[in-house]
């Protein structure tokens, strides 16, 4: 078993990314001490704003300068700072397993998704692990300990494939289910209805929660490097084509690429992270550089 956490262990990649924190920029409740905010108002060390005092308030969170200069009484709120809970969404569908250079994109969204969980725990930040393809196959809840991350290692390598993706099912279901408002990590290659995976990905921010999108595509995929009669293998559920390459070619680049640009634009004007990679590019450098990016190291 040791063996099998190792595979999505590549140390490359997760020396990259522990040096760089994947810190939220917006309000979540959930939140590294010291550099990120709760939304939420308790008793802790920073203060955020003052309100009227209400009987049954303690009175010694009471403001007595601002009483003294408007003769009212007015009560100190603080901002409560917590962990980070985070929630990294992998689709396992049928089309995830297309790989065209020795490694599918299922396997590559996996060694993201462990690097990620690994970060995150390193931070002291709660990380969830969520499969699906029509459905939610795998659900760990948010934890933070290192047999935690074994746990997730232990069902990315055991998480089942499914013949097709239902983005808009689970993630309106999923966006019901997560009552804490955290950071929504999404991993696929969004071979689905755009704009039904859009309005899914508006209710997580609904919800306050913050979405960072993982597109995952392989290079064949963008470039589509066929120029002679090929047989197209059509995955969830779709039939298998027979055409000449270079017939087809023209109409699938502009379709592809409308598709990507949809996606992207739809997140975009949601204020959802889009992040895209490709299977043959390094991993450790794509995921640093974004990681920079957030944190303002360029």
């Amino acid at each position: 078993m040791a063996e099998t956490f190792k595979k999505y262990l590549d140390p490359k990649t997760l020396s990259r990314v522990s040096a760089l924190e994947l810190k939220a920029r917006q309000v979540v409740e959930g939140i590294v001490t010291g550099l990120h905010k709760s939304p939420y108002h308790g008793i802790s060390v920073e203060f955020a704003e003052h309100r009227e005092y209400v009987p049954g308030d303690e009175i010694k969170h009471i403001d007595w300068r601002v009483y003294g200069r408007s003769d009212r009484f007015f009560v100190k709120q603080y901002e409560a700072e917590t962990n980070l809970r985070a929630y990294i969404i992998l689709d396992t569908s049928e089309s995830m397993l297309y790989g065209s250079k020795g490694s599918t994109k299922l396997e590559y969204a996996s060694f993201l998704a462990s690097a990620l969980a690994f970060l995150l725990l390193q931070q002291r930040d709660s990380v969830g692990f969520i499969g699906f393809d029509s459905k939610i196959n795998s659900y760990i809840p948010p934890r933070n300990s290192p047999r935690h991350f074994r746990l997730i290692l232990k069902e990315l390598e055991q998480s089942p494939s499914g013949p097709r993706t239902n983005i808009e099912e689970v993630f309106h279901d999923l966006a019901e289910r997560i009552k804490k408002r955290g950071l929504v990590i999404v991993i696929s290659d969004f071979f689905y209805d755009v704009e039904k995976t859009l309005l899914s990905l508006q209710h997580f921010r609904h919800k306050k929660h913050e979405v960072v999108v993982f597109h995952v595509l392989d290079r064949n995929e963008l470039t589509f490097p066929f120029d002679e009669m090929t047989l197209f293998k059509g995955f969830e559920g779709n039939e298998e084509i027979l055409a000449e390459s270079w017939s087809v070619r023209k109409g699938y680049l502009k379709a592809m690429e409308d598709f990507i640009k949809r996606l992207k634009t739809g997140c975009m004007g949601k204020r959802v992270d889009y992040v895209p990679l490709v299977t043959d590019e390094p991993l450790d450098l794509k995921l640093s550089k974004y990681l920079a990016a957030r944190t303002g190291k360029r």
